[in-house]
């Protein structure tokens, strides 16, 4: 009897211990799901000591571009003349601080300062016209360097050795939108170029409502496309109101237009805050809205991509709300962001442009008054909650 009476307890015991056990598993498991899938992402943390400061007491201004060429070398373009009146008067050259770099600079890996020219200045005689404001910079596969004209009545991109000379014009001044027009650009954005095809992808961008593109030897006309592959069309949309049906066309500006290795092209939509992707030839494909709530100038500012060979993840610079987002790429789906505002390193003022070097590491510039260059070193992957922001991306202790 006291046998029977022993294996009793001890099978109820043993069953309460499971039930237990089955409980603890499912409340870990409700809790996880509560809290959102792991997932895999890239980790980065910002390296303070990049680029090394500028020589001949130089500042940088508005920093609205940054391009990666087959040498890991970093290019920026930026807006040496966007000052306070309180800087203008740094500048009256009665003092040691300080003088305007010029407008194109080129880096080092070591974050050395290479090449520097452009400006009006550096306009030797009629061949072409400096823009009046300068924005987006890309290094073609043949080292050709392209800067597009995006002040008052600028309608050009121009290409240059990397040493400055300038090679080709494309497009004319013009002072009002036309974005159908095959001679002419205005205020563009962003050039990024497609290797397979030598055709520069424009982002066209602050006065016209398309992407364009252009043979990068002859600087033709081929193809351009409005949202969702319309024709585009210059009319007033009003203000973005985030719970208004999706317009059919884009807001200016049209920031960003750029190809991935399997031909799809992705456009930034910025005050819609949205991405829109295509075919090369202007087929719309999906779309995913970042951030949607986001008034003023928008969430969606410049893309670029992982550097695996399927460049699985998306990394969406958002100037707005001072981070990088990263989206797996095939799914569209946000995984993670990094960033916050401030000037600190590993912060963000207007986070404007986005590019990354052959080994993964990542390179932002910033305008309105963050006017900066910085390195996102690649540390490998790491396991993360879904949808979680990792905030200012220190360097962790190696101590």
């Amino acid at each position: 009897m006291n046998r029977k009476r022993n294996l009793l307890i001890g099978a109820t015991f043993l069953a309460t211990l499971v039930a237990l056990g089955l409980g603890q598993s499912m409340l870990q498991k409700a809790s996880a799901q509560a809290k959102g899938a792991m997932v895999q992402v890239p980790r980065f943390e910002v390296d303070p000591m990049f680029p090394k400061p500028l020589p001949n007491h130089w500042y940088q201004g508005q920093t609205i571009g940054v391009g990666v060429d087959a040498d890991d070398h970093i290019w920026i373009i930026h807006r040496a003349d966007s000052l306070s009146p309180n800087e203008q008067a740094l500048d009256d050259k009665a003092g040691m601080c300080c003088a305007k770099a010029p407008p194109i600079l080129e880096f080092d890996q070591k974050g050395n300062l290479l090449r520097h020219w452009g400006g009006i200045e550096w306009v030797k005689n009629d061949d072409y016209k400096w823009p009046s404001s300068n924005h987006g910079i890309t290094v073609d596969h043949k080292g050709n360097v392209w800067i597009g004209g995006n002040g008052g009545d600028d309608g050009m991109v121009l290409k240059f050795t990397k040493e400055g000379k300038f090679l080709l014009r494309v497009g004319a001044n013009f002072p009002a939108a036309d974005s159908k027009a095959q001679d002419r650009f205005w205020k563009v954005a962003k050039l990024f170029e497609d290797p397979k095809t030598n055709e520069m992808y424009i982002a066209d961008g602050y006065g016209n409502k398309r992407v364009a593109i252009i043979d990068a030897d002859t600087g033709k006309m081929k193809r351009f496309w409005g949202a969702y592959g319309n024709a585009p069309d210059d009319a007033n949309t009003g203000r973005y109101d985030p719970t208004a049906p999706l317009i059919q066309q884009f807001r200016t500006p049209v920031h960003c237009a750029v190809v991935s290795n399997d031909n799809v092209v992705y456009v930034c939509d910025r005050i819609n805050d949205r991405v829109q992707s295509f075919t090369t030839q202007g087929k719309f494909l999906k779309e995913v809205r970042v951030s949607p709530n986001t008034l003023g100038d928008g969430a969606t500012w410049d893309i670029a991509f992982s550097k695996d060979p399927a460049q699985k993840y998306m990394y969406l610079a958002d100037g707005h709300d001072e981070k990088v987002w990263i989206l797996d790429r095939a799914s569209m789906e946000i995984l993670t962001s990094f960033g916050s505002g401030g000037k600190q390193p590993g912060q963000f003022y207007a986070v404007h442009s986005i590019d990354v070097d052959s080994r993964g590491n990542i390179y932002t510039t910033e305008t309105y008054d963050g006017r900066r260059l910085q390195r996102f070193n690649y540390k490998g992957m790491q396991s993360i909650e879904k949808g979680k922001d990792q905030g200012t991306v220190w360097p962790k202790s190696t101590n």
